[in-house]
């Protein structure tokens, strides 16, 4: 079969699915591009139902995609659920590579495979979702002569997405969902743009992601360490360069963009609270404990300091409480939802 003229990737998250389908109703079965889509997708879904979904709605072949797999017009490529979907010169690669921006399948790894092996016969899309997965991908395209088209964040159900493009990337085509066939099938119709050369910043992190080994050379030569920390692993964190969302990487792989760290921190922070409450209402069982097992022998003066330290306890944690309702309370999503 002929290799495709243009690689068409779409990144969507929140909303995302019938985004997606809106998108394939309206191209054509024979359009000389083969589609790769990065849907974010809980670890328990099934990616096999989304492609049937979609099969549903399009004469285009829709299946999930496998690594190996050679590349084909005319098709729908859907990366499975927890595993990276990344491409080569006609090649489809699959892995299980570290969380980029705390997901996996992340749309920024696609995005970047594709214009690194592809350049300016890249068309980039970013549909609905929340937080900021696909502006570095999609500033991948642009570096590398592709074209940058995202869903009117108004049209969108979850705006964050596009709106993230938007405020660091000059994008090429702002569209409603109902209008993105008419601009696809117009691109396809004009001649590819001209080729540029590919960053060798981009080039080197695509061989980080591809073969899921980092060494320090290359993280000293695509960015700067940092006085952060990696969340994940506890390794530390280089600040990439030339990069719109401001992102960290470490030594074991996983990326984070600067908002995503903030976010991913806060969590951790949490959880840490959690576990000093767990650890505090413990010792203070325990200290009551011991002034019930003191009353009964007669030591009235233990008795009485074993509580006065457990209503210490309680105060304490009680403080840590009111404290971690106001961490919860910082930390709570900017959620911009579309208006019915």
């Amino acid at each position: 079969m002929e290799n495709p003229r243009n690689i068409i990737v779409i990144g969507a998250s929140a909303g995302g699915q019938q985004a997606i389908v809106g998108i394939v109703k309206q191209l054509p079965a024979d359009i000389n591009a083969a589609i790769f889509v990065v849907l974010h997708l809980s670890i328990k879904s099934n990616a096999q139902v989304i492609a049937k979904t979609l099969q549903k709605n399009t004469s285009l072949n829709c299946t999930v995609a496998t690594g190996g797999e050679e590349i084909k017009r005319s098709h729908l490529y859907l990366a499975p659920q927890n595993h990276h979907l990344l491409i080569k010169r006609n090649k489809i690669i699959i892995h299980h590579g570290a969380r980029e921006n705390k997901y996996r399948p992340s749309i920024d790894v696609l995005f970047r495979s594709a214009a690194v092996n592809y350049g300016s016969r890249v068309i980039g899309i970013v549909l609905t979702g929340l937080f900021d997965d696909g502006t570095s991908g999609m500033s991948a395209i642009k570096r590398c002569g592709g074209i940058c088209i995202v869903q009117d964040p108004g049209d969108a159900d979850f705006s964050d997405m596009p709106q993230s493009v938007i405020n660091y990337i000059e994008v090429d085509h702002k569209v409603k969902l109902s209008k993105m066939g008419d601009v696809l099938n117009a691109i396809l119709n004009m001649p590819v743009p001209p080729g540029v050369p590919v960053p060798r910043e981009l080039l080197v992190e695509n061989i980080i992601t591809e073969n899921m080994i980092t060494s320090i050379s290359q993280l000293n030569e695509i960015g700067d360490r940092s006085k952060f920390i990696c969340p994940d692993c506890g390794g530390g964190l280089w600040a990439l360069n030339n990069d719109p969302a401001n992102r960290y990487r470490c030594y074991t792989g996983h990326v984070y963009t600067e908002q995503g760290l903030y976010e991913t921190q806060g969590l951790n922070l949490e959880e840490s609270v959690w576990v000093s409450i767990r650890m505090l209402e413990e010792r203070r069982n325990l200290l009551m404990l011991m002034a019930t097992n003191a009353d009964r022998s007669g030591n009235d003066d233990l008795a009485f300091s074993n509580r006065s330290r457990a209503d210490e306890m309680k105060l304490h944690i009680k403080r840590l409480k009111v404290l971690l309702s106001r961490l919860t309370e910082d930390m709570e999503p900017r959620i911009n939802v579309k208006e019915n």
